[in-house]
């Protein structure tokens, strides 16, 4: 059941079977996901996209200076633009126009657009562990996806993942703060005390979540965005990290028997 059918979650929730009160009794109910570089891989698309980009404005920086100016137009664009791939290649376009000193070559933007496009269409490669750690959680909790960036893509990925029916509720949200995971955990659940977030992201997925009144559970990737990037929370209590999403499961059960 996705977020498409919102009356439809409203009526179950509401209408609670002895599963749900019983779980309503556990100390963690629900469980939230990240999807991107959590579920499947997504940065190494951004990887190979900001090399071939750099590749065709060679004649005019060197690869340093010019990821560089990419990034800086990522920071300011975001609250333009949001998470995902249409404002990084909105992104990678204005900055092709700053480094050339706006002499980029029409062909040069129509390459730009071309590898967006690619972007948008690359299939969906899951992480290790990804699908057997959702189906062994799928029934005992509430599983809610929570992802932002560009919905249309976002809804894509989820379709071919396979993934989709296992998750009681989506949420694709603009960004992910303390107020959204409090928000969604107390729609999808028992409020973000009794519930969880996983993800590869401190700064997104980790330390709101904890801030909320929630487990933090981060499963770091190799490849995180730079504007990702935050200190551990280290002291906090509901902090946690595990190798690879395999070890979940044991997590959550040692979680449960604190009571």
């Amino acid at each position: 059941m996705i977020e498409n059918c919102p009356s439809q979650i409203r009526f179950d929730f509401l209408n609670l079977n002895h599963s749900d009160r019983m779980q309503r009794k556990r100390n963690l109910t629900t469980i939230g996901f990240d999807a991107d570089d959590t579920l499947w891989q997504n940065e190494q698309f951004f990887r190979m996209t900001e090399k071939r980009f750099v590749a065709m404005l060679a004649d005019h920086g060197d690869e340093g200076e010019i990821s560089a100016r990419l990034l800086d137009a990522e920071r300011r664009n975001l609250a333009v633009y949001g998470f995902g791939i249409k404002g990084f290649t909105l992104s990678m376009i204005e900055t092709a126009i700053e480094v050339t000193g706006g002499r980029v070559p029409a062909s040069v933007i129509a390459d730009i657009l071309a590898a967006g496009r690619e972007m948008l269409s690359h299939p969906i490669e899951a992480l290790p562990h990804a699908r057997e750690t959702v189906e062994k959680l799928a029934g005992a909790y509430r599983l809610v996806l929570i992802t932002k960036g560009d919905l249309f893509d976002q809804e894509r990925k989820l379709a071919q993942s396979g993934l989709g029916d296992l998750f009681d509720a989506v949420e694709i949200v603009s960004d992910k703060s303390a107020a959204t995971y409090a928000r969604i955990f107390s729609r999808h659940g028992d409020g973000p005390e009794k519930s969880m977030m996983v993800g590869n992201s401190l700064k997104s997925d980790v330390v709101p979540a904890i801030e909320a009144g929630g487990w933090g559970i981060h499963v770091p990737h190799e490849l995180t965005w730079v504007l990702e990037h935050v200190e551990p929370p280290v002291g906090a209590s509901r902090f946690r990290q595990i190798a690879d999403l395999g070890d979940l499961p044991g997590l959550i059960e040692s979680i449960t028997e604190i009571g």
